[in-house]
């Protein structure tokens, strides 16, 4: 029986070649049953031709238009983010900080200087511009510096955003990222009463912490961060307080340190985050720099323990892994900018700057903190349509499909990927940027290959591990169901 062959990228690994569709649906030949299938000699009967259809990288002439609409369907739902633009709004309400962190991607200021604060004319204005998305459901996310320093405008703009909501009747969530150095009484009981999230960081043990995370006003940065999370979880609950970790070079062989410190503290999840070359973290890089190859190892080295705690009965997660797992194992779309095609720089987020400036992403805002202005798409005096399909964005979303970009269009994990315009920029001058010279394009494959070699073991409690991550459910769960 003849067949047709569907649009697939493909890669060798070992003995196996590993397969992958448009839909993002993937699966592995041996290297004999590849050559047949793309021989057009393999046999219905054998295997590989029955799991080849049924996951469409085949198909009959007499199928041919349901299965072209089977996979544009899974095409739209990987896509669905574009439909709801623009849903996560980043407002620096100040630069000024009482931590002076080493690798400070913002390049905060001293807690004194109030020229760096956001004033109220600016963050009403702000928030009118917000509730002109489109997308009925929108997150908006406080950020500095130390947001907390300018907490009369951040409460006025939670409550106007709210009065304005009675008529949008939009989903808004709010998120505070702080430090949690001197968050008060008062603030903790205004984020309860107006289910605002907290974010924060957490950087490993208290030497570890302390030495990346130094505060301009305590002694001891870990201990008024611990004290000061046990005060937000008493009232918020377990997790009140969802810490971030940045990887140095002081904490990246590390990392089990920093793990069994999370645990202790409670938290049933980490995201494995590289160091990003903008602020305070280009100018300490000696000091706090490691290669891609070093921290793609240290990441495996993680992700294996924290395995090894899921195997032993304690539920933990990556969460950069597990975002990768969604885009390989489901057919829904991410709210990481990073991994989405076209770039969700200005179409998933935006970020307001202090000043009234507004920006695609919070790398572009560090960018410009470095002095490069490059991507402001306008202010907040803008007409929100200006702004918003101005020629910044249309640039971001021409030279970020990789689809159809030079390496990514042939790449067998471009369904998984994204582009990273802001990073391509700083380091070529370029939008679409080299992918063979690319840090963002070779940390992403060394990831993503190492995902595959863990799938093709086919370890069901493995599986079952990466399904509980991927829906937020217990493992135990899982694994009654897949029993």
């Amino acid at each position: 029986m003849s067949y047709i062959k569907l649009p697939f990228n493909f890669k060798y690994i070992d003995d196996s070649v590993l397969l992958v569709n448009q839909a993002g649906e993937h699966l592995f030949l041996t290297k004999e049953d590849f050559s047949a299938f793309t021989s057009d000699v393999l046999n219905s009967d054998n295997e590989a031709y029955k799991r080849l259809k049924a996951k469409h990288f085949l198909t009959v002439q007499s199928e041919l238009n349901q299965v072209i609409e089977m996979l544009a369907t899974k095409l739209r739902t990987r896509k669905e983010y574009l439909a709801d633009f623009t849903s996560l709004h980043m407002i620096v309400i100040t630069l000024r900080c009482n931590c002076l962190c080493k690798y400070c991607h913002a390049s905060s200021v001293d807690f004194t200087n109030k020229s760096y604060d956001m004033d109220w004319d600016t963050a009403k204005k702000t928030i009118d511009m917000i509730f002109q998305t489109p997308s009925k459901d929108i997150k908006i996310e406080y950020q500095g510096g130390e947001p907390l320093l300018n907490w009369d405008i951040l409460k006025q703009s939670v409550l106007y955003a709210e009065f304005l909501n009675k008529i949008a009747k939009k989903k808004v969530g709010f998120v505070i990222c702080t430090n949690l150095m001197d968050i008060t009484d008062e603030q903790i009981d205004f984020c309860k009463k107006h289910n605002i999230e907290i974010s924060t960081s957490l950087d490993g043990t208290k030497e570890l912490h302390d030495c990346n995370r130094q505060s301009r006003i305590y002694p001891s940065s870990y201990d008024a961060f611990i004290k000061n999370s046990e005060r937000v979880n008493a009232k918020l609950g377990n997790n009140g307080a969802s810490p971030l970790l940045t990887i140095t070079k002081t904490n990246l062989h590390r990392l089990r340190e920093v793990i069994d410190e999370y645990v202790r503290q409670g938290h049933n999840a980490i995201f494995l985050r590289a160091l990003n070359p903008y602020g305070n973290a280009v100018q300490n890089k000696d000091e706090l720099g490691y290669s891609i190859e070093e921290f793609v190892e240290a990441y495996k080295d993680a992700l294996n323990y924290i395995i090894d705690l899921n195997r032993q009965g304690t539920e933990f997660t990556e969460c950069f892994t597990a975002l990768l797992l969604s885009r390989i194992l489901t057919p829904f779309s991410t709210g990481f900018v990073d991994l989405q095609s076209p770039s969700g720089a200005g179409i998933s987020g935006a970020i307001y700057y202090y000043d009234g400036k507004i920006y695609p992403a919070d790398e572009a805002r560090m960018l410009a903190r470095m002095g490069d202005d490059y991507f402001c798409m306008g202010t907040v005096n803008d007409h929100y349509s200006d702004v918003f399909n101005g020629q910044v964005i249309r640039d971001i979303v021409y030279n970020s499909c990789v689809e159809t970009m030079p390496v990514c269009s042939e790449c067998v994990y471009q369904q998984y990927c994204g582009a990273d315009v802001i990073r391509n920029y700083l380091e070529t001058k370029d939008l679409m940027g080299y992918r063979l010279n690319s840090g963002f394009c070779k940390k992403n494959k060394l990831i993503l290959d190492y995902i595959f070699e863990l799938l093709r073991t086919n370890d069901e409690q493995l599986l079952d591990i990466f399904w509980s991550w991927i829906t937020r459910r217990p493992y135990e769960e899982i694994k009654l169901e897949t029993n």
